[in-house]
């Protein structure tokens, strides 16, 4: 990683994030980006903590969530943010299956539904 800084609209663009977004994720502490006057600069560290925002809410986490998982790595290190990480992720993944078991029903009730209203057409 270099030692590069990117301004608030380079970290939009590359983030594709709105300006508000952005300035949520400072307001809730999950960013500090460096300032000079009103200006703001967000370093590879910011640009790390941004992916791992980003890659989180894929995997459905909390904004809160993610803010504590991210402390804990500013406070106890490494090894205790990845047996965290191992936590979350275990309970998210049962999560995304039953929600994934859910959707699979669903769509099997919609296409019976839905060939129960062809034959009754036909």
């Amino acid at each position: 990683m270099t030692d590069e800084r990117l301004t608030f609209k380079q970290m939009c663009e590359k983030f594709e994030v709105t300006p508000r977004t952005l300035r949520y994720y400072e307001y809730i502490e999950l960013l500090s980006p460096e300032r000079e006057g009103r200006t703001r600069f967000y370093t590879p560290r910011e640009v790390a903590r941004m992916t791992l925002i980003r890659r989180g809410r894929r995997f459905g986490f909390s904004l809160e969530e993610l803010r504590q998982w991210l402390l804990i790595y500013d406070e106890q290190g490494t090894e205790e943010q990845m047996r965290v990480w191992m936590e979350m992720s275990d309970r998210q993944l049962k999560e995304l299956e039953e929600r994934k078991a859910e959707l699979e029903e669903a769509l099997a009730d919609l296409r019976q539904l839905r060939a129960q209203t062809i034959a009754s057409l036909g």
